[in-house]
């Protein structure tokens, strides 16, 4: 066995699994097996690690919530629920009862009315904006991409 596989057995030992950050003894904000998120934060590897695992979980809740529905939908349109799913929440995004039972009869002009109607579009602002012309048009326009997709 290698060295850094016996330290690592030796390090999940020592420091404990915590899925949630806390506080270690010395204060620092720590998470996993010892991360010192003050001093070490995260890397863009493991960022984008936990946005496609997040990514994973909002489509889950998205699809649940609307059901069939879900494969009737653009995927620029899938995006956006997946977006809203990941910002407030599968349970918050089951309290916007008109804009769920808008996509649901296919009502995509209404359904963006219904999201800029909202606390939520007050709080995200452009965001709010740029997802309610993205369900409105069935299609994204990606400043990243600098396309169309």
């Amino acid at each position: 066995m290698t060295a850094s596989k016996i330290a690592t057995q030796q390090l999940k030992t020592d420091e404990g699994l915590r899925l949630k950050p806390y506080r270690c003894t010395a204060g620092a904000l720590t998470i996993g097996y010892g991360r010192n998120l003050d001093a070490v934060g995260i890397t863009e590897e493991e960022a984008d690690l936990m946005l496609r695992v997040d990514v994973e979980i909002a489509e889950r809740g998205a699809k649940a919530l609307v059901g069939n529905v879900w494969d009737q939908l653009s995927p620029a349109r899938q995006a956006v629920l997946i977006n809203m799913t990941f910002n407030l929440g599968r349970t918050r995004l089951a309290a916007f009862k008109n804009f769920l039972a808008a996509l649901r009869a296919a009502d995509y002009q209404t359904a963006a009315d219904e999201m800029l109607d909202s606390r939520w579009a007050n709080q995200v602002g452009d965001r709010a904006t740029r997802l309610a012309d993205q369900m409105r048009n069935g299609g994204v326009y990606s400043p990243s991409l600098r396309m169309a997709i």
